[in-house]
Order: structure tokens, then sequence, then C-alpha cells
């Protein structure tokens, strides 16, 4: 089932929908479906001390009117687990709906069992089969967690990390592999294991009673290769709802280039009903990079739809002026400064594309592509600017104020095509 209006028009022929499990996170008008034939879900996750109310209040309001459909949240001791439920209703105070998962290893089992407010305050628990607990406590803390989530009603993401596996089960699939006629790369076996105790613990949840359509899996890795090669596996193997990131895809570019290249094979492969993109944030930085990342990786490939999309030039030495960088610029902000007021006031305004071209060369052309465009003119051109509606040209912005004129001209043409139908007050 669509969870925008504007996601039931979206074209999923393009690739093929793998068959999963849809899986109902949280309750009444703020609940997610993941998997089925849901759109691909948008994840992150706060980095404030949960103990914090207020920061993390402020961070997972922050993450969710950026677009992060669901939010996670570290609980690690008895402080953070306290602070669960209030954080919850304060959220609940200032509108937020994002469903709250509740990031557990190690003692999470007790921390549920001490602060059953926490375990009712949580949409969803998310458990690590390595290290939920070891040896002889490992099947029992692990059952203890999922009987809770049976018992709150709640569901339950079974995340195998690269770096926290499973060290028994590793050790018995590599003596395994050492005496098999042909032995496979200690690489392969590890990845293996990866998707073994996904699979192995979930088996283990649904005989305890926890239902199918309660059960997300997850196993992360921070190479691309290797994820895409998990994520094909578990594939083949079930039919679960499956959450895809790097573990530790890294900061900048590089974080947002390995993580796109990751995701956009196994989503074009119909893999995937909810996504994460794990950057490092620079010091100080804004943690809502992560969730346009993912956004624009799922807009990029046709998969959703978000915000308006603004084409530019990359520039070259026709365009020596910066005017049309700075327009470009001031559009793309003007966009997503008005997009939360903008969804409401106009459905269908996230379709929308917007040309700002530097020079006569691709600018024309470029601007009658776009539902409304404009072509700069380039070092040596005449200072005129042409702007394109619906594919024809409709007039020619001179002087000063072309960057302001144009804005207006935006602004009309988005009230004229999508203010039809207001949404309610």
């Amino acid at each position: 089932m669509p969870l925008h209006k504007a996601d039931s028009d979206i074209a999923f022929g393009s690739r093929p929908r793998r068959l999963s499990v849809g899986v109902r996170v949280g309750e009444g008008g703020g609940a997610v479906i993941v998997g089925g034939s849901a759109p691909i879900v948008v994840q992150s996750m706060t980095n404030t001390d949960t103990a914090d109310v207020e920061a993390t209040v402020r961070q997972v309001a922050a993450l969710a009117r950026a677009g992060s459909e669901l939010v996670r949240i570290t609980v690690d001791r008895d402080e953070a687990a306290a602070a669960a439920p209030h954080i919850r209703d304060r959220l609940a105070r200032m509108g937020v709906s994002a469903p709250l998962i509740g990031d557990f290893h190690y003692i999470g089992h007790k921390l549920l069992a001490d602060h059953p407010a926490c375990a009712e305050a949580l949409d969803k628990y998310r458990i690590n089969p390595g290290n939920v607990g070891f040896r002889n406590k490992r099947d029992l803390q692990f059952g203890q967690i999922v009987e809770m989530a049976i018992r709150h009603g709640k569901c339950v993401r079974i995340g195998a990390n690269w770096g926290s596996l499973d060290q028994e089960l590793l050790t018995h699939l590599m003596d395994e592999n050492a005496v098999a006629p042909k032995p496979l790369e200690a690489r392969a076996v590890m990845r293996e294991a990866m998707v073994q105790s996904a699979l192995l613990s979930a088996a283990r949840a649904e005989e305890i009673g926890l239902a199918r359509d309660r059960i997300i899996l997850s196993a992360k890795v921070s190479a691309v290769q290797d994820l895409i090669t998990v994520y094909r596996t578990l594939t083949a193997r079930s039919n679960y709802a499956l959450h895809l990131g790097l573990t530790e895809a890294g900061m900048g570019s590089k974080g947002i280039v390995a993580s796109s290249a990751a995701l956009g094979v196994l989503l074009q492969e119909g893999i995937g009903d909810t996504i994460r993109v794990s950057l490092t944030p620079e010091p100080n930085g804004d943690r809502r990079l992560e969730v346009k990342v993912a956004q624009e990786v799922l807009q990029t490939m046709g998969f959703r739809t978000f915000t308006p999309q603004v084409a530019a030039c990359p520039g070259c030495g026709r365009t020596t002026s910066i005017v049309f960088q700075e327009l470009a610029g001031e559009i793309q902000s003007y966009l997503a400064d008005a997009m939360p007021v903008w969804r409401k006031k106009y459905p269908g305004v996230e379709t929308l594309n917007v040309a700002v071209m530097g020079c006569i060369v691709n600018g024309p052309g470029e601007s009658k592509h776009a539902d409304i465009g404009i072509s700069l003119p380039g070092t040596g051109e005449t200072p005129a600017a042409p702007v394109f509606i619906d594919g024809a040209k409709a007039l020619v912005l001179r002087g000063p104020t072309i960057a302001a004129d144009f804005k207006a001209l935006v602004a009309d043409y988005i009230d004229k095509r999508f203010g039809g139908e207001k949404a309610p007050p």
C-alpha cells in the first residue's frame, strides 16, 4: 500500500520487484509499510545521547522533517531506555509521527525487561545476532527480546554486521571450509556467515512465535561488492523484508559514492525495502545529509519522488560568468526551503522539473525538456535569458533582476499547475 499520494503514480515496471513480506512499523496514521508493494522507505539514525531527551527530540524531528520515514535511536543503558517514552511523547506533541526504532546491543533483553515503558514506546527493536549474547546465553537473551516484541506487538530488525559477526558461527563455517574438497576464500566464508546469521536468527524468531510480517533482515558490510553479494544471496534464500545500507560508508564524497554505487545496483535488481545512507558526519555537520542522499538515490533512479529536480549545466569556457551557478543554487535552495509548505499546499509539486542553463549550446534544448527553464547568456552572447514553459518559449528576461523574476515565474507556474486541488488546512 502506497504511503504517499504521489507514489501511487510511480511505475515500478522499470525494475523487477522482489516479492517480500510487507511489515507494518508503527501504529495509526504514523505507521509505515516496509516491503510488499510499498515504496522503498528512507531511514536514518540519531547520533545524540538518547538520555538527553531535548537533543534527541530535536534531531529526530529534524530528520523526520527532512524526510526520514523511520528513525533509529541508541538504547544502550538504563538512562537511554528511561528516556525513550519521553522522547516519543514530546515528538507526538510536536506532530512528528515517524516510527522510532530502538538499537539494542549486549543488554537489550535486560533494558526492555527493566523498562516496560521503553518496550511499549518503541515501534521496532533492532537486534544484532553477533552481540545479543554469547555462548549459552545467546539463544536465551535473543529469545527474551523476541518474546518482548511479541508481547508488545512490535517489529524486529535482525541486523547482522560485518564488524560484529557471530564468532561461533564463523568459526564453525571456517572449520567446515578448511576440510572441504574445494575450500572457499576466507572472505566468501565470512559472507556466508553473514547470511546464515540473519536467516538462522529469523527462523529462531519465528519458532518462538514472531510472525514473518514482523521481521526485517539486514546484513551490513562496509565494502560495496561484499554488500551486493550478501544481499543477492539473502534474496535468493528468503522473502523477508530487507533493510539496505553500507555499515560504515565513510565521510563526504567517499561515503556518498560508495552508498550510491551499492544501493543503486541492488535497488535496480528489485532488492531492498528500506535504505539508510550511513555517512560519517563532518564535525558539527548536518545529520540530515544522509536523508537527502538516500532520497536523491531513489529519485535519481526513478523509484520515488521527493522534491523538484533542478537541471543545471556544469559550466565551461562559454560560461565564464557565475550568474547561472548562483541562480541554480538560489533556485535549488528556494525549492528546498518551500517544500514543507508546498508539499501540503500543492499535491504533486515534487514532480516538477526546472532547468537553469548557462549558454546557448544546450540551454534552450534542456529548458524545453523541463517544465520551466531558463537559458542564461554565456560569454559573448546577447544579454538576454529566454524562459521556456511546458516546452515553449514564453518570454525573455533581461537586466539585474533576472534571478528574482525567474523565481517569481517558478512560483506562479507551481500555483497554476498544482494549485487546483487544494489540500485541507
